[in-house]
């Protein structure tokens, strides 16, 4: 049975940041995956082309049952570590909106510059290995895999979470991390789009590719303002991605479609200036008509603006600037970007994320019961969270 100091289950982004943290401290690492290629997630994110980081990187932006524990790693390896390693490597980067950091050529480059890490930290990478069993002993941990039988003094879980499961994703972390005895917190699809009920899709399907800014706010208050996508499903665009993460079953959430403006005051300045103008024309000065003819009745449409009560006016504006619908549910891990939920963080160091009750064991990454904003926020809590195992594992 081959001995390493440390073993990572998971060849994704926060296991091979992991990986070559340990190995450039001299430990001997071997990288287990079942995978038939190394962070598989990172190639397919971002459009192909990964929003590896955010410029500005806070604690709230991360959603955890334990609020305080993302700010330890984030605060030692921060965005600006890794933009330097990237700039190290060549790799060409660009800036989007809210921060968002890119690869200006493809997501294979941070793979490559990964895999070069751990090459250069003598990591091994073993993939297409199937895990078999995991015991503890004395001294450590002992594997049995479809490649043969290993032991470690120090195991770390890489394994993420559900989501897209085409890719690979399992629950195997959450059993492992249930058969040592840790809690692991309800998961659920997280950064997801939602869909109709039958009835809305009848009335919306039409509507599908029809784009549009919005601010949508949960019923707790969470508020984003991003742009809006219709989809012959339901609702997408990084708005309803966002705020997927804070909406429970059952729950409305409220869209103003008219982000920054006082509908009201709009229609009564048309209704001023344009007394004889079609409801429907003034509107699709501001929406897309086919949105607007979704939204509204055709007779209420073909009235002329000074035909309109005060009452219609006010019930108009409050469906522009305050739109409440409630959504059938999401398209699942399918097309989930994150897992919501996880390993429960209350039984890990915020500082070195092992185990408070068995020593030697870390998670890193998705694994966990840490869930980022859309925008790099997930990355940069693998790239973190992988740093601070690496550190001390």
């Amino acid at each position: 049975m081959k001995h390493h100091d440390v073993i990572i289950i998971g060849a994704g982004a926060a296991g091979l940041m992991c990986a070559a943290t340990a190995g450039y401290r001299g430990r001997d690492v071997l990288v287990l995956d079942n995978a038939k290629q190394a962070g598989r997630k990172i190639l397919i994110s971002g459009g192909g082309r990964c929003n590896f980081t955010n410029q500005k990187v806070e604690p709230h932006q991360f959603i955890c049952g334990n609020p305080h524990f993302v700010k330890s790693a984030l605060a030692r390896y921060r965005s600006s570590d890794f933009i330097e390693l990237i700039e190290r490597h060549g790799i060409e980067y660009h800036e989007r909106d809210h921060g968002q950091l890119f690869c200006n050529d493809s997501a294979k480059d941070i793979v490559t510059m990964l895999m070069t890490e751990c090459e250069w930290a003598g990591v091994k990478v073993k993939l297409r290995t199937e895990m078999l069993s995991v015991s503890k002993t004395e001294s450590g941990f002992s594997l049995s895999t479809s490649n043969g039988d290993f032991s470690c003094t120090s195991l770390v879980i890489a394994t993420g979470g559900l989501s897209m499961p085409k890719l690979g994703a399992t629950p195997y972390g959450y059993k492992l991390a249930e058969q040592f005895g840790l809690t692991v917190l309800p998961t659920s699809a997280g950064l997801v789009p939602f869909t109709w009920h039958a009835d809305q899709k009848v009335r919306f399907e039409p509507l599908s590719g029809i784009a549009v800014p919005s601010t949508i706010t949960a019923q707790d208050g969470t508020q984003f303002s991003e742009a809006l996508l219709f989809t012959h499903r339901g609702l997408s665009g990084p708005a309803v991605l966002q705020i997927s993460n804070y909406w429970q079953a059952g729950e409305a959430i409220s869209i103003n479609l008219l982000p920054g403006e006082n509908a009201l005051e709009k229609i009564e300045l048309a209704l001023k200036n344009h007394p004889k103008q079609s409801l429907r024309n003034t509107l699709s000065h501001w929406l897309p008509k086919r949105l607007v003819e979704a939204l509204f009745e055709e007779a209420l449409l073909d009235k002329a603006l000074n035909q309109l009560g005060h009452g219609e006016r006010e019930q108009l504006a409050q469906n522009l600037n305050d739109w409440s619908i409630v959504m059938n549910g999401t398209e699942g891990y399918r097309t989930a970007e994150v897992t919501l939920g996880g390993v429960d963080t209350n039984e890990l160091s915020s500082k070195t994320m092992q185990a408070n009750n068995v020593a030697g064991l870390y998670f890193v990454g998705e694994v966990m019961d840490v869930s980022g904003w859309l925008g790099g926020f997930n990355f940069q809590w693998a790239w973190s969270s992988g740093v601070a195992a690496g550190l001390a594992v």
